[in-house]
């Protein structure tokens, strides 16, 4: 039955939606294997999805929905130029810095797209910076998006492995926070060779806390939820109805940018992305069944033979295959598809499943900036109004960072399990 997983990948490739392609090939598999099997579908189907953890998602992109309408991206874009405007590069560190706030409330890649590059593009067109760069650092610090918790991709990931959702959160601070380090020093030499002219002076101190205050708000709710889950106070589920709540106090009746007839949409476009997602792990929890049940990963362990037992050599081939599968697979679907398929084989070969799930996700977000199907960068290449393939010059150095800290995410575990290890006991 290992033949049904290149019948996936054609099915993908010809643009067939991720969760029919899943149910399709693993009822196609059942069918030809033994048909009495199909009464286990629905009841796969519903015990995939019959998880409290997974209340957190709709939850979760409820309260990133509030945050992006709320007003508070452009308090944190604010802020971050009181830090580090006046230095070469400053733009761009400013929307580095504020991708990395940014990712703390909402979680997602697309929305701080939109939301930065919105604000910053033109912004950093106005300084001087060619559009080309503008458009692809605005591309590349969204990544940070699903790294930095809260992440739906971490939720998904832990609800697939069945892992502790807060050890994830508290393993993708670090990688988060060296993925932005990154691409700022990257930014910092860009801006000195391309002359790149920072802000006219520095930001005072009165200056640095009037923007702090403004920005507080927002940023202590992630302090708040990552806070609790870690003394235990609540569950990451639970954590998600406070970021709810409190991204409505603070949009409605602090900032005063959220009214009652902004709900409706709001409400609408949760609802929407939480069906498909839901739909997603309905699917994917069926495909791991059938996977299960027919030994596919053991399968997959002969085939590599030698390579399974070298851990080294296995993450370097996972890696490889995750790269080039991110291009053209959206995140959330290529963690349903590749966590069945290769958490055995990495807890085969002694990886912890922790240490796996950044690796996974860190890699799949780099996909969303890697062409030819990178989804960031048709959203910055649109509010830039440039091709996508006018941004390669200074994409491609940028992707070079984002590979460098995955190398080490992969080949010193120590910087994901240390944390965890460190809250958790």
């Amino acid at each position: 039955m290992i033949w049904l997983i290149p019948v996936l990948f054609v099915l993908i490739l010809l643009g067939t939606p991720i969760a029919f392609a899943l149910g399709s090939v693993t009822i196609l598999g059942i069918v030809l294997s033994d048909a009495d099997l199909l009464i286990n579908v629905p009841r796969q189907i519903f015990g995939g999805v019959n998880n409290f953890t997974l209340v957190a998602v709709p939850l979760f992109i409820l309260a990133g929905e509030l945050m992006t309408q709320g007003g508070i991206s452009k308090r944190l874009i604010n802020f971050s130029k009181t830090l580090v405007g006046p230095l070469p590069g400053g733009l761009a560190m400013v929307v580095i810095l504020a991708s990395m706030f940014f990712s703390a409330l909402t979680g997602t890649a697309i929305a701080a797209a939109a939301a930065i590059g919105g604000m910053m593009i033109p912004a950093m067109d106005k300084e001087g910076y060619d559009k080309r760069f503008s458009a692809s650092i605005v591309a590349t610090s969204s990544t940070i998006g699903p790294i930095i918790p809260p992440s739906i991709v971490l939720i998904l990931y832990g609800v697939i492995a069945s892992v502790s959702i807060g050890d994830l959160f508290i393993a993708g601070v670090l990688p988060g926070i060296l993925m932005g380090l990154g691409l700022m020093i990257y930014s910092y030499f860009v801006g000195k060779k391309e002359g790149y002219r920072a802000s006219d002076r520095r930001a005072t101190f009165k200056e640095i806390i009037v923007g702090a205050k403004d920005a507080v708000l927002a940023l202590v709710m992630p302090i708040i939820i990552i806070g609790g889950i870690v003394s235990g106070i609540f569950t990451a589920t639970e954590s998600g109805v406070i970021a709810v709540v409190y991204a409505i106090v603070i949009g409605m009746f602090v900032y005063k940018e959220i009214t009652i007839k902004d709900f409706w949409p709001i409400l609408l476009q949760t609802a929407k992305t939480t069906a498909t997602i839901i739909f997603l792990i309905g699917a994917a929890s069926l495909f791991i069944w059938f996977l299960s049940f027919n030994s596919i990963p053991n399968q997959l362990l002969n085939m590599l033979g030698p390579v399974a037992d070298n851990p080294i050599l296995l993450l370097l081939l996972i890696n490889v295959i995750l790269l080039i599968a991110g291009t053209f697979i959206d995140t959330i679907s290529a963690v349903s598809i590749f966590t069945p398929l290769f958490l055995p084989l990495a807890l085969a070969a002694g990886i912890d499943p922790i240490h796996f799930g950044i690796i996974l996700s860190v890699n799949l977000t780099i996909g969303m900036v890697t062409p030819p199907l990178g989804v960031c960068l048709f959203v910055t290449s649109s509010i830039a109004k440039i091709t996508v393939p006018k941004m390669f010059k200074y994409l491609f150095p940028q992707v070079g960072v984002l590979i460098l800290v995955l190398i080490l995410v992969t080949y010193v575990p120590e910087l994901i399990l240390f944390p965890v290890e460190l809250f958790v006991d």
